[in-house]
């Protein structure tokens, strides 16, 4: 009994005093795991908010889009995607669904990596950072004459997203000369003119030491594969096909939030586009024994 008196004046004591009980042992959540001491930057939990990234519709590619990349919408509309492929200067043009592709053809056969729509204008790029831009009436006419080609108008380096919002192109480096991707990458703003004609409007930069830290590693060496704009929350979405990553931004180009991606689900994830309605569209090339497709993940508000 004395025992039993002493352990209840030691208890109340301790919660008198120190405002907490005397228990040893570290402290834990309700869920009954130890809580930590310092505030530890996480990845964010599995999907970005309205979307569901393990249960997609997916759309398999016929033989034509195996190395499909970039896909785009005329003003977010659903009922035609525009795509293109790795090896050859066409643009394709489908409804989602389709077992046939239709495709006009605007150039010579490259290394071609995305495609925005704009101004009723299509742009193309290539990865060594040119552009290609051509009326869009002609592409469902089948048959492409007025090219304006802009030969490496972005800085020397690697690129494969382009996308096209509020009158203004954006292209994203996936590895740039003399640039750290430890530390930032670099992106490009330009404008399109009615003719197609393109010229430089100002620059943007991601910081990936932010991303760095969301994910819990302590370098990233960050190469994006695509970007695209949420049109009904306005964050920007940036893809990496390297990386296995989508990372959310908000209009100033500020990280918020970061998702791992499961391989099995996203091969080699190329290519990104919102339609209007918001739902998400991701591209991925196959392989010797995969179709490429295109992944839907619907938003759910």
């Amino acid at each position: 009994m004395k025992n039993i008196k002493t352990a209840i004046i030691f208890s109340l004591l301790c919660i008198g005093i120190v405002g907490t009980s005397c228990s040893q042992g570290k402290k834990k959540n309700a869920d009954g795991k130890k809580a930590s001491h310092g505030k530890k930057a996480t990845v964010s939990s599995a999907s970005p908010a309205g979307y569901d990234l393990s249960n997609p519709v997916k759309y398999d590619m016929p033989t034509e889009l195996l190395e499909i990349s970039g896909i785009a919408f005329n003003n977010g509309d659903a009922s035609t995607i525009y795509a293109e492929q790795d090896e050859e200067g066409k643009i394709f043009y489908f409804r989602p669904g389709d077992s046939k592709v239709s495709h006009a053809k605007f150039g010579k056969a490259g290394d071609y990596e995305d495609v925005a729509i704009l101004n009723n204008q299509a742009v193309m790029l290539r990865s060594d950072g040119s552009l290609f831009s051509f009326p869009l009436t002609e592409v469902k006419a089948g048959q492409i004459n007025n090219v304006k080609e802009f030969k490496k108008i972005l800085p020397t380096g690697e690129y494969e997203g382009l996308h096209a919002d509020g009158g203004k192109l954006y292209a994203l480096c996936k590895q740039c000369a003399g640039k750290d991707h430890n530390k930032e990458c670099n992106g490009y703003i330009f404008n399109l003119a009615a003719d197609g004609t393109i010229t430089q409007s100002g620059t943007f930069t991601i910081d990936v030491q932010k991303i760095s830290a969301l994910i819990g590693k302590g370098k990233l060496r960050f190469h994006p594969s695509a970007l695209a704009k949420n049109p009904l929350t306005k964050q920007w979405y940036i893809l990496s096909s390297v990386n296995k990553l989508i990372v959310v931004l908000d209009e100033q180009w500020k990280v918020l939030q970061a998702y791992p991606i499961s391989g099995k689900t996203f091969l080699q994830p190329e290519g990104m586009a919102f339609d209007k309605q918001g739902n998400l569209y991701i591209s991925n090339e196959g392989d010797k024994v995969t179709n490429g497709n295109i992944l839907l993940f619907k938003y759910n508000r």
